[in-house]
């Protein structure tokens, strides 16, 4: 979504029950699920535990749970709420919920998020963990996302991530279709 700037600091979040949550995870949980990388080349150097899923379709859009929903959704759900809550009108609808692992020495090179359903979402990410070597670029512009603090990214400019440390990077990402949007475009939120 277009948010006039950026980047957008949202200030500080307690997510040490999300980030305990996701870092309990196996492996094999990572590599669950791979449609992330499989439909968005961008994306192939990295891992995802997939909550939600949003069809690619607009302005009827099935939402489904995938298999992270069962292991992350008790303690990502009130988390979500919460920053709802603070943040942005009620009543909306959740379409996208997924941990996504920048590996060590990866990248997520330069892209605009380009589905319809895009520009009508709050892009909200969660820092789970980082390192001093991991670039977040919006816009040519280098930023720093902080643990403890929720950021909400304007994903219709240009955007990519480098991760040159030695340590994995992991967000919680979920976009946020506030309900004015979403009427004004008859959008339809089917449950899969």
């Amino acid at each position: 979504m277009d948010i006039g700037v950026p980047i957008k600091d949202l200030g500080a979040l307690d997510a040490t029950q999300l980030r305990d949550a996701i870092l309990s995870q196996d492996d094999s949980a990572w590599d669950e699920d791979e449609q992330r990388q499989v439909d968005y080349d961008v994306h192939r150097q990295t891992k995802s535990i997939v909550m939600l899923f949003a069809s690619q379709t607009w302005p009827r859009v099935t939402v489904t749970r995938e298999k992270g929903w069962d292991r992350i959704a008790d303690v990502a759900n009130p988390i979500m709420a919460e920053i709802i809550e603070r943040f942005y009108p009620p009543g909306g609808t959740v379409i996208r919920a997924v941990a996504a692992r920048l590996l060590a020495g990866a990248s997520i090179t330069p892209h605009i998020d380009s589905l319809p359903s895009f520009a009508y979402g709050h892009r909200i990410h969660i820092p789970i963990t980082t390192n001093k070597l991991v670039r977040f670029m919006i816009d040519g512009r280098p930023y720093r996302f902080e643990i403890g603090h929720v950021y909400e990214i304007n994903n219709l400019k240009t955007h990519s991530v480098a991760n040159a440390g030695k340590e994995d990077r992991i967000s919680f990402i979920f976009d946020y279709v506030p309900p004015d949007l979403a009427k004004a475009q008859n959008a339809e939120f089917v449950n899969g």
